[in-house]
C-alpha cells in the first residue's frame, strides 16, 4: 500500500558553478512534481545571479545571513527571520553582496524550471 507522504532524505544536489548549494527537495528535478518546488540554498559571500523574470510565485525565507533583492528597480535586503513573496513576472536579481553565507528556503509555486525562470544573459 503506498504511504499517504513521501519523506525526503535525499534532496537533489543542483550542479552550480558559482558556489551556491542548492539541495531540491520537491521539485521537478526532485520528484518530477511541477505544482510546487521547495529548495534549501546557501549562497555564499559575494554570489549574485543575472536578472530574471519568472513564471512562478517565489516564496523565500531567510534562515542565517541576509540576502539582497533587486525588485524591479528596488533593492530590498532580508535578514535572518523575514520573509518575502514575488509575485510571478517580476524582474528580479538575487545577490549575497555580504561578507557571510546566507542560508535560505525557496518556494516556487509551480515548481522552478530553467524553461520557465527566464533569466538574462549576463
Amino acid at each position: 500500500m503506498k504511504k499517504p507522504y513521501t519523506l525526503q532524505t535525499a534532496p537533489f544536489v543542483v550542479p552550480t558553478t558559482d558556489g551556491k548549494r542548492i539541495e531540491e527537495h520537491f521539485g521537478r528535478a526532485s520528484t518530477g512534481e511541477n505544482q510546487l518546488s521547495i529548495a534549501h540554498m546557501v549562497a555564499p559571500p559575494g554570489w549574485s545571479e543575472p536578472f530574471q523574470t519568472p513564471e512562478f510565485n517565489e516564496y523565500t525565507y531567510i534562515i542565517r545571513g541576509k540576502k539582497q533583492f533587486n525588485i524591479a528597480g528596488e533593492m530590498v535586503v532580508l535578514h535572518a527571520g523575514q520573509s518575502i513573496k514575488i509575485e510571478k513576472n517580476t524582474r528580479i536579481q538575487y545577490a549575497n553582496p555580504f561578507s557571510e553565507p546566507c542560508e535560505y528556503l525557496a518556494i516556487c509555486l509551480p515548481a522552478f524550471g530553467m524553461d520557465n525562470v527566464h533569466r538574462e544573459e549576463e
